[in-house]
């Protein structure tokens, strides 16, 4: 299939080029021209500046459900997780591949053409197996499949609640039992033109440090991306302090699990060693600034990760709000407020991160760029809303990133195909019913 679509402004990198015609061919990018004034006859006209599309390279779908409810009152993380727990203990199939629609339908709103979902929700009630030991994994790559994204599905070993403890009456639908057993399940799931696996260390405090290396394999042997939640709070560098006499990690270092295709998420209370080892792998950081500061966990060193060696990207996590652009310009306004100085990206460096080095976080390095022989995925943000309106188009990728919403998203590109044209969904055709039907089926 060939189709031609016609960007009014298109950001191509490190500039915004007016007028660039992108020819697609079967789903890939083949040709970019800039300077052409008007439509070429036949092509499909994308209003507003055209990005590549956007990585959402930390998930958890089913967090969604907890939208306005965690809001109420206090609390901790710790009491968070309460009130999360008594969400996935309700999931099923059916009712997560629900929600999972709704919610990858959601992202794709908001210009997200790809999500890397952190997946530790395997078994039924009690740790029971299903039937398809995967049903839950499958779930969700069928949910992006029709809400018309890509997913990386990270699938995740959980096995103890704390060093040394076993899984409360929770956790047991999250864990195999033993890293073996996980790697056994998770070999079994299947790559799909939409969909990539990959894995996940839950955290240092859920998977055993004598079976970290076992996941750490299972990633090598596949050249698969590798995620693991790290030092998102004090309590846990705490525990591993006490447990192990090193911090998370370096206990992660000691075991093979840093690398190049690792990506380290949230990343918020790290030593200085830490962030060296973190660089020196090339390990990927992913920052989630709405969760973390709905969480109170902190602000994140991402800054000295990035000279360190670290590439950055960006997640929405527990989905407080889905909106990449926010994603992206928390990161520098919360490093602002801690320095108390301006100016730590520039618009561009911050794009990179919810595209290109998002994308290659997640296994697709052939994403996230507006160039020939890349995935035909683009989001374009309007320039003409309240909140866009009056900068000159050249300085397009600042308003993009410094003042536009996820509300600003006109259209959505996947493979080629407009998934979300002038702001409306052309597969779920009532996105706000869908999240509200599959949420309330969860109430309890």
């Amino acid at each position: 299939m060939q189709v031609t679509y016609w960007a009014e402004h298109a950001w191509l990198g490190d500039r915004v080029e007016p007028g660039v015609a992108i020819e697609v061919t079967d789903g890939r990018i083949t040709a970019v021209r800039a300077e052409v004034p008007s439509p070429p006859p036949g092509a499909t006209t994308l209003r507003g500046l055209t990005l590549p599309g956007l990585a959402n390279a930390h998930s958890h779908a089913f967090h969604r459900a907890l939208r306005g409810r965690t809001q109420v009152g206090s609390g901790t993380f710790w009491t968070w997780r309460d009130v999360m727990y008594g969400v996935a203990d309700r999931l099923t199939p059916d009712s997560y591949f629900a929600l999972a629609r709704a919610t990858y339908a959601e992202m794709a709103l908001a210009g997200i053409t790809c999500v890397g979902e952190f997946h530790y929700l395997h078994h039924g009630p009690g740790g029971t197996p299903y039937a398809d030991p995967n049903a839950m994994g499958e779930a969700l790559i069928a949910a992006a499949a029709e809400a018309g994204i890509r997913i990386t599905l990270l699938d995740t070993a959980y096995l103890s609640s704390g060093f040394g403890e076993s899984p409360n009456h929770h956790q047991t639908r999250f864990s195999d039992g033993t890293a073996d057993a996980w790697a056994e399940r998770a070999a079994a799931l299947k790559p799909a033109g939409h969909a990539r696996i990959g894995a996940a260390v839950h955290s240092v405090r859920a998977v055993p440090a004598d079976q970290l290396t076992t996941v750490a394999r299972w990633a090598d042997e596949r050249e698969a991306p590798l995620h693991v939640h790290l030092s998102e709070q004090t309590a846990e560098n705490e525990a591993c302090l006490a447990a192990h006499g090193r911090t998370p990690t370096r206990l992660l270092a000691d075991h093979g699990v840093l690398g190049p295709r690792t990506s380290a998420v949230h990343a918020t209370h790290l030593t200085d060693e830490d962030i060296a080892l973190l660089g020196g792998a090339t390990s990927t950081i992913c920052m989630c600034p709405t969760t973390e500061r709905d969480l109170a966990d902190g602000i994140g060193p991402a800054v000295q990760l990035q000279r360190a060696g670290s590439p950055l990207s960006l997640g929405s996590d527990s989905h407080a709000v889905i909106d990449l652009l926010e994603e992206a310009r928390a990161m520098e306004l919360d490093e602002r407020l801690r320095s108390r100085t301006r100016g730590h990206w520039t618009a561009a460096a911050l794009l990179r991160a919810a595209t290109e080095d998002g994308h290659a976080s997640l296994g697709w390095a052939d994403a996230g760029r507006i160039e020939p022989g890349a995935l035909a995925d683009l989001t374009t943000v309007a320039l003409d809303s309240v909140r866009t309106a009056g900068p000159a188009p050249r300085h397009g990728a600042e308003t993009a990133v410094f003042a536009a919403t996820g509300a600003d998203i006109r259209h959505t590109v996947v493979g080629g195909r407009h998934v979300v044209r002038d702001g409306l969904h052309q597969l779920v055709p009532d996105v706000p019913r869908a999240l509200a039907d599959s949420i309330a089926a969860l109430s309890g």
